[in-house]
């Protein structure tokens, strides 16, 4: 553990730092996990073209693999989703910085604290609208009409996300409001190619 992330929730009070501790390590699951929907979207979409070129030689080979571009979706939204807190804690996500670099810091936490109270508003929302949608996908038994997949499936991927997203959003409130680091830069990655 880096000296800057152990550092990352000090002088917050001792409970709420362990909320924040881990509510840090959730973020670093949900980009991991972003990560493997995005490793296993590229190989999916690899052995599509794999697939189809191989059939123009041995006719036996199916031209496509049926579920592909279904499960190419699910993995999509779930990457999405999944990085989401972890970019928000690393402060990846796309700023408008012009305003907060005009005021002084008392100015800037009030306004940080005021926005990550929205977000909580605004992404606490969405979670609930999410596990609505899951639950109601589950409790009727859709499934996908290619693939006959249950629908609660994806959708509780995305829903799990959303809801890594509002807990960063918590996090990032209690943050500001205590005038702890709202970026933790062991998350960020050390350069573009990363």
């Amino acid at each position: 553990m880096s000296a800057h992330r152990a550092g990352a929730n000090e002088g917050a009070p001792p409970a709420l730092k362990a909320l924040l501790d881990g509510i840090d390590v959730l973020g670093r699951l949900d980009g991991w996990l972003g990560a493997l929907c995005l490793a296993a979207l590229t190989l999916l979409m690899l052995a599509e073209v794999a697939v189809r070129a191989l059939s123009d030689i041995f006719p036996w080979v199916p031209a496509d693999i049926p579920v592909a571009w279904e499960y190419s979706s699910y993995l999509m939204a779930a990457a999405f989703t999944f990085g989401a807190a972890m970019t928000l804690r690393a402060g990846g996500h796309i700023r408008v910085t012009l305003v907060l670099a005009r005021l002084s810091p008392q100015g800037r936490r009030w306004l940080e604290t005021v926005l990550a109270l929205l977000g909580v508003g605004f992404t606490g929302f969405l979670a609930m609208a999410m596990v609505n949608f899951t639950w109601r996908s589950y409790a009727s038994d859709q499934v996908s009409i290619s693939s006959a997949t249950p629908l609660w499936i994806p959708q509780a991927m995305i829903t799990f996300g959303v809801c890594l997203l509002v807990l960063q959003f918590v996090g990032r409130f209690f943050q500001a409001l205590l005038g702890l680091p709202l970026e933790d830069l062991s998350m960020k990655a050390a350069s573009v190619a990363e």
